[in-house]
């Protein structure tokens, strides 16, 4: 693979990343118009096993949002930090299993 072809893989991947983070607050939108809940939390709750639930680390991001930075803000701030993590860990990975 040569390097321009290299760029613009990772151009295009950056630019869909970037769509993604700027859709956040209508798929979060979205999710409360049609009254989503996570599977894992239903499941818990429908077993009981919510209510004898306990934390074991601090969320980094609680709630899918930046505490403090209500509503869409804080949904889209979330999903900006998320998404840099994400990419960071993973670059850092590949650049670790690198020949």
């Amino acid at each position: 693979m040569s390097v321009a072809t290299g760029d613009s893989w990772l151009r295009g991947a950056l630019i869909g990343l970037l769509v993604l983070v700027v859709l956040t607050p209508v798929f979060g939108w979205a999710a409360g118009a049609v009254g989503y809940a996570e599977p894992l939390e239903n499941a818990a709750e429908a077993t009981g096993a919510a209510d004898a639930a306990t934390s074991v680390a601090p969320a980094l991001l609680p709630g899918y949002a930046i505490p403090g930075v209500g509503g869409s803000l804080g949904t889209l701030l979330a999903a900006v930090v998320g998404t840099a993590l994400t990419l960071a860990v993973a670059v850092g990975a590949g650049r670790l299993l690198e020949p």
